[in-house]
């Protein structure tokens, strides 16, 4: 069971950090298309 939890929180954790880079590559890409 502690293993199943694990894996779940590790799962959470690599959603948001996926979610926080996609994020960065937006923000970025549209600061780099302003500047222009």
């Amino acid at each position: 069971m502690q293993l199943a939890i694990e894996l779940f929180y590790l799962g959470l954790l690599g959603l948001a950090s996926l979610a926080i880079a996609g994020v960065s590559v937006v923000v970025l890409a549209n600061l780099f298309k302003g500047q222009r």
